[in-house]
């Protein structure tokens, strides 16, 4: 090999290990992690019918479920990169883009009524001034958190006027019904089992102070995969159609998923879990922003945070849901 020769194959050679990998594209992965979630139905189906697994298993890319407790949780599982997918309310999933988490929302598996303030049968709780002084159960980076922070704020109070109790969800409800909290930002189901139960009283709603539920993807993995992510949603859209057009199926997965009688689901299901919904857009925007300028003027999101840019950085609505 002449000297010329030499030296043009190692110019070459130098230009190829300068290049991004990205730009050669990533090998796919070995496995998706995408968690599922009480809170999100759809999951449930999703999970029972193994339809991402039919979906994959030509790829020879395995799916690996993971469930999550609450929106903090799924969260905290994304930022990990122990899941790829993760479930979460939008205002939620604000919080954690503000404090660095690097997700994009990209889906919409529910518009809910999924939380609300919550006391005991013979509690003299009626509104949200009557919290002033008492123990609450929260989850702290969650939907039912962001509700309270709003609620007190709608009566001129702040989480100083009151004992933020920290609990997951369950244990939230068990504190409440054992009498050690006064009070609980509930989240469903143990919401509605609290309610059917126990006879707990959702003494404060506001449905539109639910904000969407979400699904999220690592920045990561959409811009390494975006043509996996484009299959998952598709999937992911398959399995809400089929949610909302056989009721009994996806509130048979319910009830064989969280083990909760017939009464507790049917509660959630019927009467606080809309699924007519999925693509993300102007409605989950405004709702988002929404939630994060009640929550700066809170003082949980502070003062120089550009929020509706931050809501802009987070919604990703570029995704098709069909292949």
């Amino acid at each position: 090999m002449s000297i010329l020769s030499r030296r043009s194959l190692l110019a070459s050679v130098l230009v190829v290990g300068l290049l991004p990998t990205a730009s050669f594209g990533a090998d796919k992965p070995k496995t998706i992690n995408i968690d599922w979630a009480t809170y999100n139905p759809v999951s449930l189906l999703l999970k029972e019918k193994g339809l991402l697994e039919k979906e994959f298993a030509k790829d020879g890319i395995g799916i690996r479920w993971v469930q999550t407790l609450g929106s903090n949780k799924a969260l905290e599982f994304l930022n990990a990169g122990s899941i790829d997918f993760g479930s979460t309310a939008g205002s939620a999933a604000l919080v954690a883009k503000i404090n660095g988490n690097p997700i994009k929302s990209i889906y919409v598996y529910s518009r809910p009524e999924w939380t609300a303030l919550v006391t005991g049968k013979d509690s003299s709780i009626a509104k949200i001034e009557d919290l002033k002084g008492k123990r609450i159960a929260v989850t702290r980076g969650t939907d039912p958190h962001i509700f309270l922070v709003r609620a007190l704020l709608g009566a001129k109070l702040t989480e100083k006027d009151v004992t933020t109790v920290l609990l997951q969800h369950p244990d939230g409800k068990t504190a409440l019904i054992r009498g050690d909290v006064q009070a609980w930002a509930g989240l469903d189901p143990m919401m509605a089992q609290a309610e059917v139960e126990d006879g707990a009283k959702l003494f404060y709603r506001n449905k539109d102070a639910n904000t969407w539920g979400i699904l999220n993807v690592r920045e990561e993995f959409l811009k390494d995969h975006p043509d996996l992510v484009k299959r998952v949603l598709a999937v992911y859209e398959e399995a809400r159609k089929q949610s909302l057009a056989n009721y009994d199926e996806l509130k048979r997965i319910f009830i064989a998923a969280t083990k909760l009688p017939d009464a507790v689901v049917g509660k959630q299901l019927k009467e606080r879990t809309e699924l007519t919904h999925s693509k993300i857009g102007a409605a989950q925007r405004d709702s988002i922003l929404t939630a994060g300028l009640a929550l700066q003027q809170a003082g949980v999101i502070k003062a120089d945070v550009d929020v509706k840019a931050v809501v802009s950085a987070l919604i990703d609505d570029r995704v098709p849901l069909t292949n």
